[in-house]
């Protein structure tokens, strides 16, 4: 082999080597997630989330998880297969270190009939270390009807 051919194959190797870097490196498109309808929208003023709380707890492997605990209340007149809230942690400035979009109301339990109350826990492990430990922002962010 010559050394213009050995050159030639260091440099598909570099080119190859720094793909798979940069692919490693990139983030996941986000996931299509469909907006809050208008329906849903209107149906928001029927939900209340009461005694939320946030603790952290230490996993069996020494990791911390911070978990969001509280109450969902569907004061309306449709009963909801699901419920899903953006969850929103920010850092000390005020800028966002995580947005992440979780059930409170999952289709695999039986609908949230109207006035029924139920209890939610969220946890979170994968949460920045810049953020500032503070509640996050709690938005509905998508509704199925029964």
């Amino acid at each position: 082999m010559g050394t213009k051919s050995r050159i030639v194959l260091v440099l598909a190797l570099v080119a190859v080597c720094a793909a798979a870097i940069w692919f490693m490196h990139t983030p996941p498109p986000p996931r299509d997630v469909a907006a809050l309808t208008a329906e849903a929208k209107g149906y928001v003023k029927y939900l209340d989330l009461s005694d939320v709380q946030m603790k952290a707890t230490e996993t069996y492997l020494k990791q911390t998880v911070t978990e969001i605990e509280g109450n969902i209340q569907n004061k309306g007149d449709r009963p909801l297969h699901s419920v899903e809230i953006m969850c929103v942690f920010y850092d000390a400035y005020g800028q966002i270190v995580l947005r992440e979009r979780v059930a409170i109301v999952k289709r695999s339990a039986s609908p949230l009939k109207p006035g029924e109350t139920r209890a939610f826990r969220l946890p979170f492990d994968n949460i920045p270390e810049s953020w500032n430990n503070q509640m996050p922002s709690l938005v509905i962010a998508a509704i199925t009807f029964a």
